[in-house]
Order: structure tokens, then sequence, then C-alpha cells
């Protein structure tokens, strides 16, 4: 029972947030993305490029957008998102 609600909610978040996909025309030239939507960007960019295989007006990438602090909010999600570069292991002895 716990699985099937567990799925139940995931498939349900998956499907709200599919409105807020970079592509999708939420954001105009009047209003670029900013770093938030960056931000936002970056951590659901696995889930925008699967998306983007089926769907043409779909991007992992907003490319209307506010320059330097949208790159950098995508950078950061990206790199938080997959646990960083580096990782540090205790060694056995």
């Amino acid at each position: 029972m716990k699985k099937s609600a567990m799925f139940l909610c995931l498939l349900l978040m998956v499907i709200l947030l599919g409105g807020c996909l970079p592509g999708d025309g939420t954001t105009a030239g009047e209003k670029p993305a900013g770093f938030l939507w960056g931000i936002w960007h970056g951590l659901i960019a696995p889930i925008s490029f699967i998306i983007s295989l089926f769907k043409e007006n779909i991007g992992i990438y907003e490319i209307t957008n506010s320059g330097w602090p949208y790159n950098l909010g995508y950078l950061l999600a990206i790199g938080g998102s997959s646990g960083g570069t580096v990782h540090y292991r205790k060694r056995r002895r």
C-alpha cells in the first residue's frame, strides 16, 4: 500500500511540475527568467530532458533568461543536485 501511494504522489508531483519546465513559453522577453528560475530549471533538468525527447517546445534550458544570474543558478542547481563533482571518501585502514 505504501509503495503505490508513494508512486501516485511522485506521479502527481511530476505532472504538476510539468508546467514549470523551461521553454514552455511562461517567460516572455519582458520578464526573463532570473536566478531563482535558474535554480529551479537546474533541479528539474533530468525531468526536462526526458520530456524534451517527446515534445519539441520543451527544452532543458530557458533561452529567454537574465544572463549570468540565471546561468549561475542553473549551474549551482545542476552541481548540487548531482552531489557535486568532488566526492571525499574515507580510507580504510
